[in-house]
């Protein structure tokens, strides 16, 4: 006779709330920087009942299930960012030089690479399970056949968000894959060669760009050049391209220790309510208020941990936690570093923060397969713990 115990991870629900009502809190302020008649902050709330109504709906799938749907996702998935490509502008248009939005009247706009970045988390999940399932790990032979089926898998996605000019994403879809790779059981040895050949993949781009920046037009538009001066030097472009992040640099350094106060906030930033929303967070609460945003952030990322660590002997559950642990630290380090000026601006929202229906309901999809993994986490009786 077996005893079952439900593990359902109430501290990483209630996280993820908290975190809901921090953005609605940055966006009534951010709201008076919007240049149109829109409400985001009504619009957000709208996102957030429609994300825990999936998340809800994810509930009542086993993974069993979910395995079996992964292939149809990811196939979807794929067809729709090929969509976006062929599609005339007057349904996909293009803004700031990228063509990823398929516009739907009545509702808004809709970017497939956002649920994209989710299908990709499963697919590979998938694909890893099924390979672990079937050959020894440790062999090279075994590695480096799991090494092409990943890269595969995530090398066409990453291709086709390439080619709608979305950088910032197709970067997020490949620090997915490294983060899968990391824990998929391949040699360190082979690991360990691949980061060095991207190592100086990296170090030959700096050198190229100190000593002929121009090179990098074969592998890069203007813009995102651009981009480039523009954080090395954001004052001395202040009135063109390094508008945006003069003015968030100003914004963060001007709230100090605790800030201005709740919509007392007097620094324009353009596009404040999406990517920028932690400047307005900063301004407003200052270093004591973004010090618990963030922190908030990291216990979300410590659940999710917890949670893949108790399912590691289930792969396909363990690889989801991992892939979502790796997309959400990677869109904080980002977003985060780009308002500060640390990294270079790539357009990567921040969170459950930033506004943005798309990135509300994938990130709010894959919080919700986490939980569901911790749902659906059981211990017996006369089990024996590893």
């Amino acid at each position: 006779m077996n005893k079952d115990k439900n593990y359902f991870d109430y501290s990483l629900l209630f996280l993820i709330i908290l975190l809901m009502i921090f953005s609605c809190i940055g966006l009534i302020s951010a709201q008076k920087y919007v240049q149109i008649d829109e409400n985001y902050f009504s619009k957000q709330i709208i996102w957030f009942i429609v994300g825990s109504i999936i998340v809800l709906a994810i509930f009542c799938f086993d993974f069993d299930s979910i395995r079996k749907l992964t292939p149809i996702l990811y196939i979807l998935g794929i067809l729709l960012l090929i969509g976006v490509l062929i599609a005339p502008e007057s349904i996909a248009p293009s803004r700031k030089g990228a063509k990823s939005w398929f516009i739907i009247p009545g509702i808004g706009s809709i970017q497939p690479s956002e649920f994209m970045k989710i299908f990709l988390i499963l697919m590979l999940s998938n694909v890893v399970t099924k390979h672990l399932e079937r050959y020894t790990v440790g062999l090279i032979k075994n590695d480096f056949k799991l090494l092409f089926k990943i890269g595969l898998v995530s090398l066409l996605p990453m291709g086709l968000t390439l080619l709608q000019n979305d950088f910032g994403t197709s970067l997020v879809m490949f620090v997915i894959t490294v983060g899968v790779v990391f824990i998929s059981g391949i040699s360190w040895k082979i690991i360990l060669s691949l980061m060095s050949i991207g190592i100086s993949i990296l170090a030959l781009l700096v050198g190229i760009f100190i000593y002929d920046p121009e090179i990098l037009l074969f592998v890069m538009d203007q813009y995102q050049l651009n981009r480039i001066y523009a954080w090395l030097d954001p004052f001395g472009n202040a009135q063109g391209i390094g508008y945006q992040l003069k003015q968030s640099i100003v914004a963060i350094g001007s709230g100090m220790t605790y800030g201005k106060g709740f919509k007392d906030s007097n620094v324009y930033i353009p596009e404040a309510h999406t990517d920028f929303i932690f400047s307005i967070v900063a301004e407003e609460f200052g270093f004591v208020g973004a010090s618990v945003l963030i922190s908030i952030y990291f216990l979300i990322i410590y659940r999710m941990v917890s949670i893949s660590m108790q399912n590691k002997n289930n792969p396909f559950e363990s690889f989801i936690c991992v892939g979502m642990i790796s997309l959400l630290s990677f869109h904080v380090f980002q977003n985060i570093g780009m308002v500060i000026g640390l990294i270079p601006i790539t357009g990567i929202p921040l969170p459950l923060m930033s506004y943005g229906g798309s990135s509300v309901m994938a990130t709010m999809i894959g919080l919700g397969l986490v939980l569901n993994v911790s749902l659906k986490t059981k211990n017996y009786m006369f089990s024996r713990e590893e």
